[in-house]
């Protein structure tokens, strides 16, 4: 009795051969862009990639236009606080009368001026220069009658006791700003020292 043979599955190189089943025509595949012009040396120049921005972080504002912060030295802070409260002195004789509590209310933001525009090296200059300039500026507004030198020496000395609450006033917010900018500089010169600092 003959029996049929049965064909025999065909091998591929990986494992046996299975046929795909028919089916429709394939889409042609569009061919590929054309490379970008290569770059000196022979390779494809890549186009720049935008910079990236970390996420969280604002973009940074615009710049603001600051106030006005100068440094004087301790002979242009003599100059500039003596000559500012002499002009309020003369202002004040001509427009409120010799008013002395005027004058006194005006010293203040001229200390305050005087202790922010120093430099860092002249620091302890401020809360001297500021008495002088104080008596400086009672010189137009001294005048005890005659209006000679010994009558304008008096209505100083009469001024200064009589405002000497704007005076220490004056001086002890200089004197607080003063130490208030000193105290921060040490602290970031401490600072700067011991991230300098070799670890062991």
């Amino acid at each position: 009795m003959e029996q049929h043979r049965t064909r025999p599955a065909r091998y591929g190189r990986y494992g046996p051969r299975r046929d795909r089943p028919a089916g429709p025509a394939e889409p042609a595949k569009p061919p590929l862009p054309p490379q970008a012009g290569r770059a000196a040396g022979g390779g494809v120049a890549r186009p720049a990639r935008p910079a990236r921005v970390p996420e969280g972080r604002p973009a940074p504002p615009p710049a603001i236009r600051r106030l006005p912060n100068p440094r004087l030295t301790g002979l242009g802070l003599s100059l500039f606080c003596g000559l500012v409260m002499l002009v309020l002195g003369l202002l004040t004789e001509a427009l409120f009368g010799a008013s002395q509590t005027v004058y006194g209310v005006l010293f203040l933001p001229v200390c305050v001026l005087t202790a922010l525009w120093v430099r860092e090296g002249d620091l302890l200059i401020a809360p001297v220069v500021v008495p002088i300039a104080f008596a400086l500026g009672l010189v137009p507004l001294a005048d005890e009658g005659g209006g000679g030198t010994a009558d304008r020496l008096m209505g100083m000395v009469t001024g200064l006791a009589t405002q000497a609450g704007w005076l220490y006033g004056g001086t002890l917010a200089a004197s607080l700003l003063v130490l208030g900018r000193r105290t921060r500089r040490v602290r970031m010169l401490n600072r700067r020292a011991a991230r300098n600092r070799p670890r062991p």
